[in-house]
């Protein structure tokens, strides 16, 4: 350690972890994207732990964690809390080291993740469905495990688990003979952040790790900003593999030492990532999978002419939610908009409207209209998908001169959130 107060895993300890792990994680491609590299007149490798067994890097610091217990641990079972991809390499590595477990995971945890769980652990594990955000699962499962004696797998403020993750930054520098100038990674607790950045300082300390999360739970930078871990109030948990209100007491350590910057991405921008890699890459990626390339405009002057890494750490996205993640996308882009329109209570309101305040390219995309009123004027809901950004105040302007326009609700997020 290189301060008594201060874990840093060693290099040792983790080309151990590397061994535990031959024959249970796959060594995942690190794959050059032509259309990234063409973007940013760089070249962008992505490390496709999307591809692991269980559609996450997270197998990785699980088993390696789950097979350092002793004996008379795996017989008093497990206990852990995963808003999806921990819970995975939890299961698998319950049935693969036969242990028993019970896994926690949030309310809106994707069914998807839900049913992957349970199909890797078997009869080896149950799962539990409460509160609503990750810490809460955390707490309800540490609660659970003082009860009934059993074994916490933290999914990252661990030293097993942290040495676990950094397998990938060992197998990175094992895939290339190019030099790292920069690599991307998502930060959630800061399992994988820690864990890799450590390796690249111990053998490749010019490389510039740059730790990204969601706009919407800025917990790593928000504690490295006040210099100390800062627990959030509230966070928007929607990139659930990375929305957490409190890093880990260990990662941030080490993450306060080896991160080169830490940058937060909107949620719209993430959407926008998961349709242009499925669209133009055939790629399926998560929301947090999809954070380290997200950051890649934020740097595109720095990044240009280098070699970067993005880790693409997981593809374990439920289908249902990809209307969500396309209206989100589109709001980000300001292609979708809703407003309150106020029509006259006369025939022929909702045609002038069609015809001669909408653009020729305008689409409604969402109207509520109850009833009629006894007031000059009755109020709707309307969403209105654009083609493109600037049809937006001619738009708004043909509105209020023909007296239709009420309110523009994108600017009201506590309003809007009743729509997506």
């Amino acid at each position: 350690m290189r301060a008594k107060e201060v874990y840093f895993p060693t290099l040792e300890n983790v080309k151990t972890a590397a061994k535990n792990l031959v024959g249970v994680a796959y060594k995942t491609p690190l794959n050059k994207n032509r259309n990234l590299s063409k973007q940013f007149d760089s070249t962008i490798l992505f490390k496709r732990e999307d591809l692991q067994v269980v559609r996450s890097y997270k197998i990785r610091g699980a088993y390696n964690k789950m097979s350092s217990l002793k004996a008379d641990e795996k017989k008093r079972g497990i206990v852990c809390a995963s808003a999806g991809n921990h819970a995975q390499g939890v299961a698998l590595s319950c049935k693969l080291l036969k242990v028993k477990g019970t896994i926690f995971m949030p309310s809106p945890t994707p069914n998807q993740k839900i049913n992957q769980v349970k199909m890797f652990g078997e009869d080896f594990i149950e799962v539990v469905i409460e509160g609503d955000t990750f810490d809460d699962a955390f707490n309800l499962a540490n609660t659970r495990c003082k009860v009934q004696n059993k074994i916490f797998i933290h999914p990252f403020n661990d030293e097993k688990v942290i040495e676990g993750q950094a397998t990938v930054g060992l197998e990175i520098l094992s895939q290339t003979t190019r030099k790292i100038d920069y690599v991307f990674v998502a930060v959630g607790g800061g399992g994988l952040s820690s864990g890799l950045s450590s390796v690249f300082k111990y053998l490749s300390p010019e490389t510039k790790v740059i730790g990204v999360e969601p706009e919407g739970a800025p917990s790593m930078l928000t504690s490295l900003k006040n210099k100390e871990i800062t627990a959030l109030e509230k966070i928007d948990s929607f990139v659930d593999g990375a929305a957490v209100k409190r890093v880990g007491d260990l990662n941030f350590k080490i993450c306060q030492q080896n991160l080169y910057k830490m940058v937060t991405i909107p949620e719209g921008k993430i959407c926008q990532i998961i349709l242009d890699l499925y669209n133009k890459d055939a790629i399926v990626v998560e929301p947090a999978g999809a954070l380290s390339i997200a950051a890649l405009d934020s740097f595109a002057e720095e990044i240009k002419g280098k070699n970067v890494v993005c880790i693409v750490s997981g593809s374990n996205n439920d289908i249902t939610r990809t209307a969500e993640i396309k209206e989100r996308a589109m709001l980000f882009a300001n292609l979708k908009h809703y407003f309150i329109v106020r029509f006259p209570q006369r025939a022929g309101a909702l045609k002038e409207f069609v015809a001669e305040v909408l653009g020729p390219k305008d689409d409604i995309t969402h109207f509520e209209y109850t009833k009629k009123t006894n007031r000059e004027n009755g109020a709707a809901v309307v969403g209105l998908e654009l083609k493109s950004a600037e049809d937006l105040a001619p738009l708004i302007k043909r509105m209020k001169e023909r007296g239709f326009f009420g309110d523009y609700l994108n600017d009201k997020p506590d309003l809007l959130q009743f729509l997506l």
